[in-house]
């Protein structure tokens, strides 16, 4: 909250300035009331008119300072705020009170509305001093993000020239010197107006509106299912698309919290470059329009979900704190220089009496010495002379040393030929000891090696006798499921064989079966022909008879068809009567 009463303030400070006609400090009661009234609407901050009008009244008391409207503004409005009114209607309402009285009359490369965001962006980026100023620091900083929006290069030597030629009385700019320097082109030789008001444009969007990323791209529907292009927004935790980059047609939002993540999507459907946004509720896929777009738009989002989980603000916010911060450090730095240096001062004054005082000594002391001196001088003429007497002495004695020298150097030189030999013999003898300890030490690593190969040739032999008397194991096993698989392979042989023999006795007898139902159906056959003839012949025989014989005086069978021909008799004695002549057949 303390941030977005300072951020607040800002705007607040330039539109009390410009109602400050005469530049006294104070600003009378009515415009404070209409300004007062203004802030509450904009900040959407519930406020009573009448009390407004009881604490502006007019009376005898006169204009009110900037001091004076504090706690009235901060009491009032400022503690009633809450972050739910327009941010960009707050700062265009205080824009609007400063704007005629201060900016400049000359012609400009940038347009009003252009100068509104730099504005906006100058209170973002100034110190938290009053009056309001931008330092060289942030100026740099300003203008490197607008020639990089505008694809141009920066000039740092520009800059340095610029920064010499600062006047060294002020600590920074005023918003309507920033918006002067920026308007006349200096920084943006070459590029034309509309250049330069994107470029103002996109860092405003930066800077002011958290947006971290925007362009086109493609986005799949939830519903149809259809791909449509989109303007996407990427704010610290939103992302809005719209229909245009005019931002007059808002589709939709995905809400970004610490659970979102992104995640890249293979090529399907026809689409390239897509990535995938998972959000509690709802995944969203979509199309970037080449390789680099897509890493930039995951980096992007990976890095605000980041930040999200971490708690902290947008990067360009905290890179503003971390100069803040660093500014501060250098200032309390260069103050304790400056301390330090104030120190050194004193202490170096206290010094230049000290060095006085001992040129005084000095003086003294010279005087004191250049008689001593004469003194000397007198004392060195006859020291002189005495010693020029015992330098001859001294050149006598020295001749006879000399000849003494010269004897017991030849005597040291026999000596040190001497020495020299039996330090040859030395060497020798130290030869012949290494070679002989080399030769000891070489027949020691033979017999270890000698002894290390018999100790392995014993491991190897016992492991070959191992090895052959486990293969004759296995030999022996190996024959012995040899001969067992031969028995199994000749009793199943038998079996076989006498698996066939029964096939074939079995086939035979299918076969004699199926002769004997062809012969069994032959006579079928012609038993049937002929009880068809023999039944013809009954019938005919058996109406010639009807024909002759008398009726039999038994009762007659009736059928369905009405009285039968024949008596129950009759039937029975002629069923006898086929039965037997079938049988004899």
């Amino acid at each position: 909250m303390g941030g977005l009463k300072d951020e607040l303030l800002k705007g607040i400070w330039h539109a009390f300035t410009a109602l400050d006609l005469d530049h006294s400090g104070k600003v009378s009661k009515s415009q404070l009331k209409v300004l007062s009234h203004n802030l509450c609407t904009v900040l959407k901050v519930p406020h009573d008119p009448v009390a407004l009008e009881e604490h502006f009244r007019d009376d005898d008391e006169g204009p009110v300072s900037n001091q004076g409207y504090m706690p009235y503004l901060n009491k009032f409005i400022l503690e009633k705020v809450q972050d739910n009114f327009d941010k960009i209607e707050f700062n265009r309402m205080c824009w609007t009170l400063c704007v005629k009285k201060n900016l400049t009359k000359s012609p400009l490369l940038i347009t009003e509305d252009d100068a509104f965001k730099v504005w906006v962006i100058f209170n973002f980026l100034s110190e938290d001093k009053y009056p309001l100023i931008i330092v060289p620091e942030e100026i740099e900083y300003l203008l490197k993000k607008l020639t990089e929006a505008m694809g141009g290069g920066w000039q740092q030597e520009q800059f340095e020239h610029y920064k010499i030629n600062f006047d060294d009385s002020k600590d920074g700019l005023s918003v309507w010197e920033l918006i002067e320097l920026i308007g006349n082109g200096q920084f943006s030789k070459g590029m034309d107006r509309q250049t330069v008001s994107m470029a103002i444009n996109e860092v405003f969007n930066e800077l002011i509106l958290d947006v971290l990323k925007q362009g086109y791209m493609m986005k799949k529907g939830h519903r149809r299912k259809n791909w449509t292009e989109r303007w996407f927004v990427l704010k610290p935790n939103i992302i809005s698309y719209y229909v245009s980059e005019d931002l007059k047609d808002k589709k939709g939002d995905i809400l970004l919290d610490e659970n979102c993540c992104v995640e890249p999507l293979p090529d399907k459907d026809g689409k390239k470059c897509l990535f995938l946004i998972k959000c509690f509720d709802k995944t969203f896929e979509i199309s970037a329009s080449d390789k680099k777009k897509k890493q930039e738009w995951i980096q992007a989002i990976h890095s605000t979900i980041h930040l999200l989980k971490l708690g902290s603000p947008p990067p360009h916010k905290e890179a503003r704190q971390r100069r803040k911060e660093l500014r501060k450090k250098l200032l309390a730095e260069q103050e304790e220089l400056e301390r330090q240096m104030k120190e050194l001062q004193a202490a170096n004054e206290n010094k230049q009496q000290e060095l006085e005082t001992v040129r005084k000594k000095l003086e003294e002391a010279a005087s004191r010495a250049a008689e001593e001196e004469k003194k000397r001088l007198q004392t060195q003429v006859e020291l002189q002379a005495r010693f020029s007497t015992e330098l001859e002495r001294e050149k006598l004695i020295r001749q006879q040393m000399e000849e003494q020298v010269a004897q017991k150097s030849s005597e040291l030189e026999q000596y040190l030929q001497r020495v020299r030999e039996l330090e040859d013999m030395y060497l020798k003898l130290q030869e012949a000891l290494e070679d002989e300890r080399q030769a000891r030490q070489d027949e020691e690593t033979v017999r270890k090696l000698q002894a290390r190969l018999l100790e392995e040739e014993s491991s190897k032999r016992a492991e070959l006798e191992k090895w052959h008397l486990e293969q004759q194991q296995a030999i022996q096993t190996t024959e012995a499921e040899k001969q067992e698989l031969e028995n199994q392979r000749v009793m199943k042989e038998q079996a076989l064989q006498e698996a066939m023999e029964q096939l074939e006795q079995l086939e035979l007898e299918r076969k004699q079966a199926l002769e004997q139902y062809e012969g069994v159906k032959k006579k079928l056959e012609m038993a049937t022909s002929k009880t068809k003839s023999w039944k013809d012949k009954v019938a005919q025989h058996e109406g010639l008879i009807r024909l002759i014989e008398p009726g039999s005086k038994n009762p007659h069978l009736i059928t369905n068809w009405g009285p039968a021909a024949f008596t129950q008799a009759e039937l029975e004695e002629r069923e006898k009567s086929w039965k037997g002549k079938k049988s004899t057949e």
